[in-house]
């Protein structure tokens, strides 16, 4: 079985035969037909992120159950699924709140199974699984819990996207900041996520949405997902245009999908008093933001913070499919390039240097 396999940071990902173990009890091994290339996965390859390694990369996934582990009851062999990189114990204080992004409710390792095992090896040793799943690969085996069950009519590509940058952008409008109608909303960075993010704000149906981004090709693409207006940051003040749109006030809502000491403290000044910024772009481990609290209080501002959107995985996601194959969720027009597995490395060099809105790994 093939798969790419980090085993330095800041080295290329080397694809390799591993040898995979069946799944045991409550996991499964699915067939993988489609991957997105993420920057979560950048975040590692380049040292942000120091997980154990050697890893297999990859969590943004969609596939085919192929075989299943005793116990399980939630999928089957045949099953069209997209994979959730968050598990959900349904036991924790947070899956009990309905916020199952946050379960605590296992306390191995997030690198290998639930039981602190591994599945995969090559030459004897044990390679770690990103987020337990590890989607740059033919096949994985990983706990059940974390497939959700999705249409078979949905294209492998699209199906993929909505394990990670599609619900991740929506939900931290609809989910996580509850956008109303008629709002004004502001979006920083416009890519995967990001882009997200604006069509999520198109959905809510928001009246102003800014998009911001370094490259105009990326404001194109900003527009096609319902951006009102644009502005590239390089020429033009990001704080300044959301208020000349808001008249002089600051807009309801501003949201930081690439995550960055600027970019953070952008969105704090941006929004309006009583309104709320949220950051969604998952920053390097070192990044600190200095904030303003007296201005905080002052103006009643609120931070909030969103992991995958604060999505519920298992209600959300086929919601989302829904949408997409109703015609008002774009994904299509995401996928900038496909991939075979021996050629991602390409892919990370297309996302790094902005040439693609996402690029996905398609499987045989």
């Amino acid at each position: 079985m093939k798969a790419a396999v980090l085993y330095k940071a800041n080295q290329p990902l080397e694809v390799v035969e591993l040898t995979q173990e069946g799944p045991k009890a409550g996991e499964a091994r699915v067939k993988v037909k489609a991957a997105g290339i993420c920057h979560s996965d950048w975040h590692i390859m380049n040292g942000d992120w120091t997980p154990p390694l050697p890893m297999v990369l990859g969590h943004e996934a969609a596939g085919i159950v192929d075989e299943v582990g005793p116990g399980v009851t939630n999928v089957k062999p045949g099953d069209h699924i997209i994979f959730s990189f968050r598990p959900h114990c349904g036991r924790c204080l947070y899956c009990s709140m309905g916020r199952s992004i946050l379960c605590d409710g296992h306390t191995s390792p997030r690198w290998g199974m639930l039981d602190g095992t591994y599945r995969l090896k090559r030459n004897g040793q044990d390679i770690h699984q990103m987020a337990r799943i590890g989607t740059f690969s033919e096949q994985v085996v990983c706990p059940a819990e974390m497939l959700v069950p999705i249409r078979k009519e949905m294209p492998w590509p699209q199906a993929a996207l909505m394990g990670c940058c599609v619900p991740t952008g929506v939900g931290a409008v609809t989910r996580c900041a509850e956008v109303e109608a008629g709002a004004s909303v502001l979006v920083i960075g416009c890519g995967g996520v990001g882009l997200n993010v604006v069509q999520g704000a198109r959905l809510a149906g928001a009246s102003v949405i800014l998009a911001a981004d370094l490259l105009d090709s990326k404001l194109t693409y900003a527009k096609d997902f319902g951006a009102t207006h644009t502005i590239n940051a390089k020429s033009e003040n990001v704080v300044d245009r959301a208020r000349e749109l808001t008249q002089g006030r600051g807009v309801d809502y501003a949201f930081d999908a690439i995550g960055g000491e600027a970019t953070t403290l952008q969105i704090v000044d941006a929004i309006r008093p009583g309104g709320t910024a949220v950051i969604v772009g998952m920053a390097a481990l070192n990044v600190r933001a200095p904030i303003t609290p007296y201005n905080m209080a002052l103006q009643e501002k609120a931070i909030k913070g969103t992991m995958y959107g604060s999505v519920r995985p298992n209600t959300d996601f086929p919601k989302l499919v829904d949408l997409y194959l109703d015609g008002r969720l774009k994904i299509d027009e995401l996928i900038s390039r496909t991939y075979k597995l021996e050629d991602i490395n390409e892919g990370f060099t297309a996302l790094r240097t902005g040439q693609v809105a996402r690029g996905v790994v398609v499987f045989n």
